[in-house]
């Protein structure tokens, strides 16, 4: 069975119950109940709260072109969200040459991903939200290089090349719709066990002491505005891709993209699907600078 397959069926009602941000920076996703004891009650749970609500926490935070959603369980980005435009890409005041990867001391120490956690261990900090969306300014560029926009990623045959060529895909898109607002993040998908037939969570955690998850799979949702809005979906496994895979291949509904994110997406809109351009992902020339991302 296909990772399309698992992520529009058995997915789709296995992992719908993950936990779903309110978009709150940095306080609880939901807030703590604080109903009072009634008269005669033998017990009071709620009365733990005083003491502090245990989470779950996500860490919103609103970046010059993106905002991030960050889960401290995974030390990954739940999502990011960015708006790319024609006239944002076609402004150039920002290079990656100036900017460094750095530890987001925003989020703390305890729950933050650490450059340390990421060296040796055979992936890439991958960007969420590409640098190269990022030239308009150099500190929107700089921010793009905060480990709160990265997820490791395998480099060779994917980071590097197909999910760089779908980002460059996404940016062409600009020439025909003018506007697109993106929507990128990782994925933890069941497989099925070869063995006995059972669908399993497994997935690497990277770092000393272990902390980072090493996502199996990635979600892009890019909706382009035009005379109407046009949506699609695509969920790529984080391994090599071979060259010649057809875009399409890696293409999902939108709902079944809900369903295995717990996330809601285009929930007050009317759009319509956004057709496929396979000729716009181009294989794009491999930039030195983007060895930064080698670890």
């Amino acid at each position: 069975m296909s990772y399309k397959q698992v992520i529009s069926g058995i997915v789709g009602g296995g992992i719908a119950g993950a936990l779903l941000a309110k978009g709150v920076s940095s306080v609880p996703s939901v807030n703590p109940p604080g109903s009072p004891v009634t008269d005669g009650a033998l017990v009071d749970p709620a009365g733990f709260f005083k003491y502090g609500f245990p989470g779950p926490v996500h860490d919103l935070q609103t970046r010059d072109s993106f905002v991030s959603c960050y889960d401290r369980r995974m030390r990954n980005p739940y999502w990011v969200v960015e708006h790319v435009t024609a006239q944002s890409l076609a402004t150039k005041n920002g290079s990656r040459k100036n900017s460094i990867f750095k530890e987001d001391e925003e989020i703390p120490e305890t729950f933050r991903a650490r450059l340390r956690d990421y060296f040796r261990s055979g992936y890439d900090r991958g960007h969420m939200v590409p640098a190269a969306d990022s030239k308009f300014s150099q500190k929107a560029m700089d921010e793009t290089f905060y480990l709160t926009n990265m997820s490791p990623q395998v480099g060779d045959g994917f980071n590097r090349d197909y999910w760089a060529r779908l980002e460059d895909y996404c940016r062409r898109l600009t020439y025909k719709y003018g506007s697109l607002r993106i929507v990128t993040g990782p994925l933890y998908l069941p497989k099925k066990d070869p063995v006995d037939g059972k669908f399993r969570v497994t997935y690497e955690v990277i770092g000393n002491p272990p902390s980072v998850a090493v996502p199996t799979h990635f979600f892009k949702l890019v909706v382009a505005e035009s005379d109407k809005l046009y949506a699609t979906a695509f969920v790529l496994p984080n391994e090599p891709i071979p060259e010649d895979t057809k875009l399409g291949s890696f293409e999902v509904p939108i709902n079944a993209l809900e369903r295995s994110t717990g996330l809601q997406f285009l929930q007050k809109a009317q759009y319509a699907h956004l057709p496929l351009e396979e000729d716009l992902m181009k294989v794009i020339p491999y930039e030195p600078a983007a060895i930064n991302g080698k670890v």
